[in-house]
């Protein structure tokens, strides 16, 4: 496994989603929840990474399932779960 982590296609999508959490509890707790007109930048980087991590972890499956089905599978439910964290956070404050 250390050597398929050590793949761009493997932590390129786990990191971006984990900064997005980060961004986002950072962000929160300086400001709080606040309602603006404009979306501003933050929330179309965000909506620009929501249409292309999709297409990154298709990609890491795509190319390390059929290579390294066991350590593939692993890398992916970290990706699908490094996803999930700002995707909640979005949702659970309605965002």
């Amino acid at each position: 496994m250390k050597s398929l982590i050590k793949k761009p296609s493997a932590w390129i999508p786990i990191i971006i989603p984990l900064i997005f959490f980060a961004y986002l509890v950072i962000y929160i707790s300086i400001f709080g929840i606040v309602r603006e007109e404009d979306e501003g930048t933050g929330a179309h980087l965000f909506q620009l990474w929501l249409a292309l991590e999709p297409l990154m972890v298709g990609f890491f499956a795509i190319k390390w399932l059929p290579r390294a089905p066991k350590q593939a599978i692993f890398i992916l439910a970290l990706q699908i779960v490094a996803a999930l964290l700002p995707i909640s956070v979005v949702f659970y404050f309605r965002l």
